[in-house]
């Protein structure tokens, strides 16, 4: 299944990929460069069906879980000062996205839209500590019976273009899919620091299925 957010991008490759096959069929020789150029060129569009494939997911139940929202290997976990939506401290947990991962991105909790930003930014490496700050990002806060979480989905080095379909006073689900970062991006998630963290650096998270914390109480 292609994820529909990434419909613009993956049909007009596919064109491409088709014009450049046929192109080499009739009109390239040797047959050894013809051979060449159409193997290349498959393998540029099995890895972008493989980035833009879309799996269904089943979400753990519980008002108290925080999911992950998307797919990844956490990089980072810390306590920091959040004043955009917690005004207090928060912890932070940090998914580097690589091409190779799904990028649809996924609900944490269910609750209510509660904040969104859009910061255009920078484009740093997304590993990089300062893309949490400077580069291209959307920031959304979802407040839940449970607690609130804040999303940062950021754009990396490569990656720049952003879809969110979310809007303030939207009712969300956890799991639900929301977007999603195209071509390598990072999401840092920011959760109460009460909150019990169940994950720990380099593990491998699946969008809308692993727990990434447990709200207290």
């Amino acid at each position: 299944m292609i994820t529909r957010y990434g419909y613009d991008v993956f049909f007009t490759l596919l064109g491409i990929y088709a014009v450049v096959i046929i192109l080499a069929l009739f009109l390239v020789e040797p047959r050894l460069l013809k051979l060449a150029i159409v193997v290349l060129t498959l393998g540029a569009f099995a890895f972008t069906l493989n980035f833009f494939r879309d799996p269904e997911r089943k979400a753990p139940e519980g008002a108290d879980l925080v999911l992950a929202p998307a797919d990844g290997r956490i990089i980072k976990i810390t306590t920091v000062h959040e004043h955009e939506f917690f005004a207090g401290d928060a912890t932070m947990i940090s998914i580097f996205m690589s091409p190779l991962n799904v990028h649809v991105n996924r609900i944490p909790i269910d609750g209510i839209v509660k904040h969104m930003r859009y910061v255009e930014g920078e484009y740093f490496a997304a590993f990089e500590d300062k893309a949490s700050e400077k580069n291209e990002q959307m920031i959304v806060g979802i407040e839940g019976r449970g607690g609130r979480v804040l999303m940062k989905q950021i754009a990396g080095f490569v990656a720049r273009r952003i879809v969110c379909e979310l809007a303030v006073g939207d009712t969300v689900v956890s799991g639900e899919r929301f977007g999603m970062i195209k071509f390598g991006s990072r999401v840092d998630m920011f959760i109460p620091p009460s909150a019990v963290v169940k994950v720990r650096v380099d593990e491998r998270t699946v969008a809308g299925e692993t727990i990434l914390a447990v709200f207290h109480g």
